[in-house]
């Protein structure tokens, strides 16, 4: 679900964002991967360039091997954010809820 920046939301983490293929879901639902988050938490990625912005649930553990990549996206997200043809993009994280 494609969303706009609410002033409420604080910065929980700034890097890179990159889509991945994951988990079967991932090519069809607002899904990512994060390192620390638990599952079933709720983050708002916003493209630090454009301002585009998503919500997704965190499902599945990642980025790994590049450290100043803070979260796979799934495709369905990347797409919504406009990184598909980019691959990688700055964004900032923003925590939503937690489960």
């Amino acid at each position: 679900r494609a969303t706009g920046v609410g002033a409420a939301d604080a910065v929980f983490q700034q890097g890179q964002a990159v889509y991945y293929g994951g988990r079967r879901d991932a090519r069809t639902v607002m899904t990512a991967a994060h390192l620390t988050l638990p599952f079933g938490t709720w983050v708002r990625v916003t493209h630090a360039r454009t301002g585009r912005s998503v919500d997704v649930l965190i499902n599945d553990r990642g980025p790994f091997g590049v450290a100043s990549r803070v979260i796979d996206v799934s495709r369905e997200a990347a797409a919504a954010l406009g990184i598909l043809s980019e691959g990688v993009a700055p964004v900032t994280l923003s925590v939503l809820s937690r489960p």
